[in-house]
């Protein structure tokens, strides 16, 4: 595998035999086959957002290194795009994934919005993080607590683990709605489940303030910031991924160890791409009610 040919394009592969995750014994050339397997799918995702990778050249317990803008000695077929006078990386092709790889990206974020419809985001999402990993059930008890607030909106929501040690709910919008109207909602919406619930939910961005609850994260969802593409890897123990889920496995209860780069291949041959709404087959949702009920609260 020293010399990869993707799309027609040649990269050599730099130590293929590199352990990225040692308790896994996941090699460069393991993590290059996996991301070549869900390719179809995390790129759905990241086109045409302004790529962020988090590079760990020696493996996860290595320095991170963020990168946004495409280096010098980059390949000059690298997906890109200028912006504000920066030459920003676009991962819009399996070519640019696997040249990202072998550059050492060990994880994949991108942002809300398209880099040619800026300040648009194309979904609103809510983060739910846990206190510690052994308060999981909070974030799935409280999962499914959103589901049913944004089922009583009309709104399809679908879940997601971060590949770490929280939860992420993603809805699909029409990209019409700028990045202050959807914060509107998230913030009604966290506010809403933190007066719920206030044993369980804080929404504390101190990590030494929250004590024993989980954090609602409503603020994420703003120009610039990212979240890991779906399928992207984590630099974590146990080569977690960012994966999507059924409503059911929220239900009868997951963790996010339980998906990995060594069964991922095979999840989505069984069920699919369980984001396709969010990606591929995208469902445009209108927020024009909930807006509506959140400004009459308002006055």
């Amino acid at each position: 595998m020293n010399e990869l040919l993707v799309d027609g394009k040649s990269i050599e592969i730099v130590n293929p035999d590199k352990i990225l995750w040692e308790d896994e014994g996941v090699t460069k050339k393991d993590y290059i086959t996996y991301l070549l397997e869900v390719s179809p799918y995390l790129i759905q995702h990241t086109m045409e957002r302004l790529l962020m990778i988090w590079m760990y050249p020696h493996g996860i317990n290595s320095m991170k290194i963020e990168k946004r803008s495409v280096p010098e000695q980059a390949p000059i077929w690298v997906s890109s795009k200028f912006y504000k006078n920066k030459k920003r990386i676009l991962l819009n092709d399996r070519a640019t994934l696997i040249w990202a790889a072998n550059y050492g990206a060990l994880e994949f974020h991108v942002p809300f919005d398209r880099y040619d419809k800026p300040g648009y985001p194309l979904e609103i999402a809510f983060d739910l993080d846990p206190p510690d990993t052994d308060s999981f059930h909070l974030v799935l008890d409280v999962s499914i607590r959103l589901k049913q607030l944004l089922d009583s909106l009309g709104l399809l929501s679908v879940p997601r683990t971060s590949g770490s040690s929280g939860m992420q709910i993603f809805v699909p919008i029409q990209p019409i709605y700028t990045f202050e109207e959807t914060r509107k909602i998230n913030t009604f919406i966290a506010h809403y489940f933190a007066e719920q619930f206030p044993k369980q939910i804080t929404l504390e961005r101190t990590v030494s303030k929250r004590g024993n609850k989980l954090y609602f994260d409503y603020l994420q969802l703003w120009k610039g910031r990212t979240m890991p593409a779906v399928y992207s890897a984590r630099a974590k123990p146990g080569a977690t991924v960012a994966t999507p889920l059924t409503w059911d496995e929220v239900e009868i209860g997951i963790t996010p160890a339980n998906f990995t780069i060594l069964n991922m291949t095979k999840r989505i041959q069984e069920k699919g791409d369980l984001f396709k709404v969010i990606t591929s087959a995208k469902q445009n949702q209108s927020l024009e009610e909930i807006l509506r009920f959140i400004k009459k609260k308002e006055i």
